[in-house]
């Protein structure tokens, strides 16, 4: 039998019309089309109900005024840093919405706050970025909620989904501090927070299964509701859908070291060693449809290293070809821990089970919330393979594979403009490589790209990243901060205004340990810097003198001119690792501050309206 083709109604709409739809919603996120569908819902409603009382004159007597405290209405409220609370509360309003509520969905920067005494039923779904810290676009919120403006909210029922990663001590830190927060404003929870981890689904769909079946409860939907309203495409997809779940496989076209070089200058003897491998890669999006812009990260799906895999197998005198099964699959254990495990990460819960498989009363301690900084230090010292070789456990395959999580693919900052490189997508990739405790270590992505050869196949697919992008008013000036390998999106930035003929300055920050062998891309910015493509260049190289010199400290030197092009309108980026964005920040405020006359906390303020504004963007991790 074949499936009945749904018959769609005719477009009401001119050909002019169409194609002017067609452009507004061009590029926009899950989050602004469901903001539109309910803007356009919206205005029907408010020229449908006129004729249908016109119509049945009896109806007057059954619909009320639709005011904020009787409207019947769902807010989810997502803040999102690398794409999974995006997506999960995309989910979750499909959810809402086939079940017929009336929802709208909206990212935490877009949410009106003086809406928030009125809400009634409000899910927050918000992951935690390092430490405990909120995601960039939920930064103004957070502020709002702890602050003094934040209103009393005796008839606010919520509910909170954090998503986070366990291998860091305050795990899903900035949700848990929401939720506590709202109760305090007087909100009711309608189920308690759910923590999801890396294997988000684990947590968050059986969640949303339970805050979509309060939510019918409280708002009396019916148990089967006809849709709302019917969709009609302006344009066939065409695309394939490549994802995180089913990625593209790319070409890679080169494998590029970019670190290292051996350029001896008059004063190389004062200069370090080459201690990075860092490669330049391209890959081959040709055929795939897949379309990115400057900002936006490329995710990689990899294997583990072999040697991890069999040290693995080793540590645990496990055969590595024994049948496991899980969830539907059946594979061999050592094909569990190549493609489908995480072994390098540490998480809670793994420590929890092996502490109890290897009777370990001091790593068992370790897990308590007294110790949480000497927890703190474990995870960021061991990996997988550590913990298994100082507390040594017998572990079944079966048990092993139940325990890990599945292995999470990685996120690269893409460093080029399609409008330069056509089909292809560029990466800066930092190979990691140390020696801990006796043995070699490594980076399972990086480590994976570094042996790939030329032909050989990558699974990608492109997250994207709406609030890092590059002004839509290309006569504003840029001020990129990016040392190390966090340049990587800046180099993008740069040849897309250059290819769009953007009229605004690009001032880069850019530093490394060494100048000898951490300048990445140093011919193409003076290359840059000589083509106008470029209009300033800072550089801190931190080891190449007595005195360490950091990116931070060249905006400090440079600070009154970073004032003046932020009160100019200029926007600001910083991409690269957290406490790296930590200090630069703190320089920030401390530059707002002094050239701008404002106590500590105005000038925080002054940032936090930056942020709100998108005019203050970071890529941290």
């Amino acid at each position: 039998m074949s499936a009945t083709q749904p018959v769609l109604a005719p477009i009401p709409l001119a050909e002019e019309r169409r194609a002017l739809l067609a452009q507004a919603v061009a590029g926009l996120d899950g989050a602004s089309l469901w903001w539109i569908s309910g803007y356009a819902a919206g205005l029907a409603q408010a020229q449908l109900v006129p004729q249908v009382l016109a119509a049945h004159p009896q109806a007057l007597a059954v619909v009320p005024a639709a005011t904020p405290q009787t409207a019947q209405r769902l807010t989810i409220v997502y803040g999102s840093q690398t794409g999974n609370a995006r997506r999960a509360a995309e989910a979750l309003a499909h959810d809402a919405e086939a079940a017929g509520l009336v929802v709208r969905l909206l990212r935490a920067d877009a949410y009106p706050q003086r809406e928030l005494a009125a809400e009634r039923l409000l899910y927050i779904v918000i992951s935690t970025q390092g430490e405990g810290d909120p995601p960039d676009d939920s930064i103004g919120l957070v502020e709002f909620l702890r602050g003094k403006r934040a209103p009393k909210l005796p008839e606010l029922k919520f509910a909170v989904l954090g998503l986070g990663d366990s291998s860091y001590a305050d795990f899903c830190g900035i949700a848990q501090r929401l939720d506590t927060r709202l109760a305090e404003l007087g909100g009711s929870r309608v189920l308690p927070a759910g923590l999801a981890d890396l294997d988000i689904d684990t947590v968050a769909t059986p969640w949303r299964a339970q805050a979509l079946s309060q939510a019918r409860e409280l708002l009396k939907a019916p148990a089967a509701a006809a849709p709302l309203a019917t969709v009609t495409p302006l344009r066939p997809s065409g695309q394939p859908a490549w994802s995180h779940e089913h990625p593209f496989p790319a070409e890679l076209l080169l494998n590029q070291r970019i670190s290292g070089r051996d350029f001896k200058g008059p004063r190389f003897g004062q200069h370090g060693t080459a201690d990075k491998d860092v490669r330049h890669v391209e890959l081959s999006l040709e055929g795939s449809g897949l379309h990115y812009e400057p900002g936006d990260a490329l995710g990689v799906r990899h294997r583990n290293p072999v040697a991890l895999v069999e040290g693995v197998l080793d540590a645990l005198r496990l055969d590595g070809e024994t049948a496991v099964s899980d969830g539907g699959d059946t594979l061999p254990l050592r094909e569990w821990l190549a493609a489908r495990r995480e072994l390098t990460r540490l998480s809670r819960p793994f420590l929890a089970t092996h502490a109890a498989h290897a009777q370990a009363d001091d790593l068992n301690a370790l897990l308590g919330p007294a110790n949480a900084p000497s927890l703190a230090q474990l995870f960021g010292s061991h990996q997988i393979i550590d913990v298994l070789r100082r507390w040594p456990a017998g572990w079944s395959a079966q048990e092993l594979v139940a325990a890990l999580r599945p292995l999470a693919p990685r996120l690269y900052s893409i460093a080029s403009s399609r409008k330069r490189v056509g089909e292809e997508a560029h990466l800066t990739v930092d190979v990691l490589g140390y020696q801990a405790f006796g043995h070699a270590h490594g980076g399972a992505a990086s480590g994976f790209l570094s042996t790939l050869d030329e032909g050989d196949q990558v699974p990608v697919y492109v997250e994207a990243n709406e609030r890092f992008r590059v002004p839509a008013d290309g006569s504003r000036d840029i001020l990129m901060i990016g040392p190390g390998t966090g340049v990587a999106p800046f180099r993008g930035f740069v040849q897309e205004r250059a290819e769009t003929g953007a009229r605004g300055r690009n001032w880069l920050f850019f530093g490394a340990p060494h100048f000898n062998h951490g300048f990445f891309y140093q011919s193409e910015w003076q290359d840059a810097l000589r083509s106008g493509e470029l209009h300033r260049l800072d550089l801190a190289f931190s080891r190449d003198q007595a005195r360490k010199i950091y990116v931070q400290d060249r905006l400090r030197e440079r600070g009154r001119e970073v004032y003046a092009w932020l009160q100019n309108g200029a926007h600001l980026y910083v991409c690269g690792a957290i406490a790296m964005g930590k200090d630069v920040h703190a320089a920030l405020q401390a530059i707002v501050a002094e050239h701008g006359g404002l106590d500590e906390e105005s000038a925080r303020e002054y940032l936090v309206q930056l942020q709100t504004e998108g005019r203050y963007s970071r890529d941290v991790y």
